[in-house]
């Protein structure tokens, strides 16, 4: 219980950082695209019209980059593929950002383009079917 009690605040903080990191990032820009800051998993996770571009969590701030951008990126000092903890997978698709990178602001803005670029060219996400379940009278 108390695990979860400290997961849910960790959560919450990463939740407030990685909004205004995004408001930073998009301040009077990409008017017609809806942003939601939402929880994921110990962190935070930024969508772009519901499609995840950005996170934030204990393995760092990370974007969602086509493979060439990855490369450049990877490329500049303190970046690595992210990974969310020791032996598990690496997610191929995203790059962490050390806060050097954050802190300014011309670089956020030009790999938040990027990233809310890329995944607005990908599919749109399926949709999640609820389950209906019947109660027995």
């Amino acid at each position: 219980m108390l695990l979860e009690i400290e997961e849910m605040l960790m959560a919450k903080e990463y939740l407030e950082k990685l909004t205004e990191i995004l408001k930073r990032a998009t301040a009077r820009r990409f008017a017609s695209v809806k942003f939601e800051c939402k929880h994921f998993f110990s962190g935070a996770a930024v969508y772009a019209d519901g499609r995840i571009c950005i996170s934030l969590t204990p393995a760092g701030f990370a974007i969602k980059l086509p493979e060439e951008q990855r490369k450049v990126l990877l490329q500049k000092r303190g970046t690595k593929c992210l990974r969310y903890f020791p032996k598990a997978p690496i997610k191929k698709d995203y790059v962490v950002m050390p806060d050097t990178m954050l802190k300014d602001i011309k670089t956020l803005r030009s790999w938040t383009k990027l990233t809310v670029e890329y995944v607005l060219s990908l599919p749109k996400p399926k949709e999640k079917k609820r389950s209906s379940k019947k109660i027995a009278h």
